[in-house]
């Protein structure tokens, strides 16, 4: 069963999905709670304070296991003040309280979204659409335009980090629906590598070099503050995630959700030189 805001979609119906259109305002909270009587599990892919109101109808239902909208690196690996929460900490902390009281949760990790360096970027295949940052070319590469980014650590190598297919994610959530119990955070991975070999897979991929820019941690500040000094919010979101990256936010060694599924995650280049043959 899908939730879905404000309107059918007759698309997603017409695959076979039940879709339920809810709304998540206080004032409609016993329809929300009515319409997920009898859920075993919810899959959130929303955030802020929609999110919110689902895990508190969802735990008023008597729903057993909740997945907050996470999809990316390790919560343990954020800042304290994050400009790229969406109030996921707020819904952890929410999750946490419910846990006391008999609802599993479990944190979907799974780093980087191949998506991301698709034709088009994460926002042609739905994805990320409000994010601010969902395009092609706002995080690290612009295949089209060969040009990349490649922020280092404070190690002075390339950062790491591990990538996902949305595909893949889906079949590994999937897959863990059916285990016994839910562990705070769930750790897949298609692969993981430096961002200078992604790069160099994306280079090999189109049959030419990419023009490259390196940061380091002053080079990245400096264009924080520019994109600050003019305002430019979605620059500014481009730069913090490259110093997320550079500071080890997508990259994780155990990815223990790999080890107890039966799901053989596609490989980032097999993936990419699928996705860009035709272009």
């Amino acid at each position: 069963m899908l939730l879905i805001r404000l309107q059918p979609k007759p698309h997603l119906t017409a695959k076979g999905w039940q879709v339920v259109v809810v709304n998540y305002a206080e004032t409609h909270r016993q329809d929300l709670v009515f319409k997920l009587a009898g859920v075993g599990a919810v899959i959130s892919v929303i955030w802020g304070p929609p999110q919110i109101a689902l895990i508190d109808a969802a735990a008023q239902a008597g729903v057993r296991r909740f997945a907050p909208a996470e999809f990316e690196g390790p919560a343990a690996l954020r800042p304290a003040t994050d400009a790229l929460d969406r109030g996921k900490r707020s819904a952890l902390e929410r999750l946490r309280y419910y846990q006391t009281r008999g609802m599993q949760y479990t944190s979907f990790v799974c780093g980087i979204l191949y998506e991301r360096f698709g034709p088009g970027g994460m926002i042609a295949s739905r994805i990320g659409v409000r994010s601010g940052i969902g395009g092609e070319g706002d995080y690290l590469m612009n295949i089209s335009q060969r040009r990349a980014q490649i922020p280092y650590g404070t190690n002075g190598q390339p950062a790491t980090i591990c990538v996902t297919s949305a595909e893949d994610v889906g079949k590994f959530v999937a897959a863990a629906i059916g285990l016994q119990s839910w562990p705070p955070e769930l750790r897949m991975r298609g692969d993981r590598m430096n961002v200078s070999r992604l790069v160099h897979i994306a280079e090999t991929i189109r049959g030419r070099p990419f023009e490259k820019a390196q940061y380091n941690s002053q080079s990245m500040q400096s264009e924080l503050q520019l994109a600050q000094a003019s305002g430019a919010i979605q620059q500014q979101l481009r730069v913090i995630s490259l110093i997320a990256t550079a500071n080890g936010r997508f990259d994780y060694a155990n990815a223990n959700l790999n080890t107890m599924v039966d799901v053989t995650p596609k490989r980032f280049q097999t993936w990419l030189q699928e996705v860009w043959a035709d272009h």
